[in-house]
């Protein structure tokens, strides 16, 4: 039988399930397929960077994301600790100095742990994996290419695309030829030194925060605003804190061209950069050129025009329905590549294994990408969830919604007598339903503990009410939430003084 013109559809087929994309999401999804004795395979395959990087099972959270990102954040936060340990007796006369080398060694390995443990974890399961390319050539068929260019075909009645995302370049001259992404940077096998981050994504925040936590020369180039998307209130008192504890920004301007000026590892770059709102240009010589400008989805080149799977032409993401099945019913996605949803590891986990609960289990749950926390690792840690103030008052009008702020002081931060009300918290509640919080939003120290913990209770309709009456723990930075008195709408004074 042939299915609008494409290829015949097979009487039977090789898989129950085929995954596509052997990251957090691809992976949940295998799994949970497994539990319920479904014949299951992966297919994984990452493409190396221009500069030739390329890492093992587990996708980019495990690899190039959060796991590599959040250790490296913890080394800088090491340094911290380092010089306020000073002020509580810690008495060290030797230089303290910092090797890349072992930092990068150390989470290679942990890296390389993890990637073993997935491959057990695949066998243990009975999931089949295989290090290769997936695409589609057919209605219910895909083609698998392995690293020396052997083709194979399968056949499964369903199938999970999980390809995810991978970076974008600037398409300007020298920019794949001399410039790193965060794809390469956590297994850079030299320190990078003077080192230009161009973007303004949480992703470019963090690794110029890292960087700069550990002792090198950062300056940040930034096209318009800090963290699209998320609270610009917050992000704007992230960049403030950045730019005092050293980082450079260098406000609306782009880079038109990169030139190799001396080879080396790290070598010296010379940036060439245009100004956003005018005529103006810039040169600089840097060490390291970070892109981390966004990302684009790996869909455009694994065959989804043979088997007529929509996507956004412009994006390259999936349009998908509240089940995450694509215009074509054998086929579904998870994770990254979906239009309009969070790119969150942790949402594309539950997603995968809530899909396969209702291919196979009977289960009519699914995934919930309201209220979804989440937190940016920058040098002060930024945790939110549900809306920003700017959806919020798009949302429900700045007449039915109140905002509840206050800065504190961490108690460790006070004898190192350091950054004294620069951590900030706000809860966003709608006054027209019972002072409902429906965005929270917390600067400081751990700041994913805290947000982790209550965006349980915002789920199950936390109000200002509860809050209040929630007794505080004493002394941490979270019991601030308890005793938010000031309104943003009063503009009385938020600084805090004392316990």
């Amino acid at each position: 039988m042939e299915v609008n013109g494409f290829m015949p559809v097979p009487d039977s087929y090789d898989y129950d399930l085929i995954v596509i994309g052997g990251g957090s999401g691809g992976l949940a999804a295998a799994k949970e397929a497994a539990k319920y004795e479904k014949k299951v395979m992966v297919l994984d395959f990452v493409m190396p960077t221009p500069q030739g990087s390329s890492w093992g099972l587990g996708g980019t959270c495990v690899n190039v994301g959060c796991i590599p990102k959040k250790l490296m954040h913890q080394a800088a936060l090491l340094g911290q600790a380092l010089q306020d340990s000073r002020k509580f007796g810690w008495q060290f006369a030797e230089e303290v100095k910092h090797s890349w080398m072992t930092m990068t060694e150390s989470i290679q390995n942990y890296i390389g742990s993890l990637n073993w443990g997935y491959r057990v974890a695949l066998r243990d399961k009975k999931v089949t994996y295989e290090n290769a390319y997936g695409e589609f050539v057919g209605p219910h068929t895909i083609k698998a290419i392995n690293k020396k260019g052997v083709e194979k075909l399968y056949t499964a009645e369903t199938f999970i695309i999980a390809t995810g995302e991978r970076p974008r370049y600037l398409g300007i001259p020298g920019d794949k030829e001399y410039c790193i992404s965060s794809d390469d940077l956590f297994s850079l096998p030299y320190c990078p030194g003077r080192t230009l981050v161009v973007g303004a994504s949480y992703v470019a925040l963090e690794c110029a925060g890292f960087l700069a936590g550990l002792g090198l020369d950062v300056t940040v180039m930034v096209r318009s605003i800090l963290l699209r998307g998320f609270d610009q209130d917050m992000a704007n008192r992230i960049g403030e804190y950045m730019k005092e504890h050293g980082v450079n920004f260098i406000r609306e301007f782009v880079p038109i061209k990169v030139e190799r000026v001396e080879e080396g590892t790290p070598g010296i770059l010379k940036v060439t950069a245009k100004s956003t709102t005018g005529d103006q240009i810039i040169e600089a010589e840097y060490n390291t050129v970070l892109l981390a400008i966004g990302r684009d989805p790996c869909t455009r080149k694994i065959g989804l025009d043979k088997v007529g799977v929509n996507i956004n032409e412009r994006t390259g993401k999936i349009p998908v329905n509240d089940e995450e099945q694509t215009n074509v019913p054998y086929i579904y996605a998870v994770g990254d590549i979906l239009q309009d949803k969070l790119e969150l590891t942790p949402v594309a986990i539950q997603a995968g294994r809530l899909l396969v609960r209702r291919l196979y289990a009977g289960t009519t749950i699914k995934c919930d990408y309201v209220n979804v926390p989440t937190t940016v690792f920058t040098p002060l840690e930024y945790g939110a969830c549900g809306y920003s103030e700017e959806t919020a008052v798009e949302k429900f009008g700045e007449e039915n919604i109140e905002v509840y702020h206050s800065n504190f002081w961490p108690l460790e931060w006070t004898v190192p007598s350091r950054d004294n009300n620069k951590c900030y918290a706000k809860i966003i509640c709608n006054t027209q339903d019972n002072e409902r919080v429906i965005g929270f939003h917390v600067l400081g120290p751990n700041a994913g503990e805290v947000t982790q913990g209550f965006a349980a209770a915002i789920k199950c309709g936390l109000t200002k009410e509860q809050l209040d009456s929630t007794v505080g723990i004493h002394p941490v930075c979270a019991e601030v939430f308890t005793t938010l008195s000031v309104t943003k709408r009063s503009g009385e004074n938020t600084a805090v003084s004392g316990c």
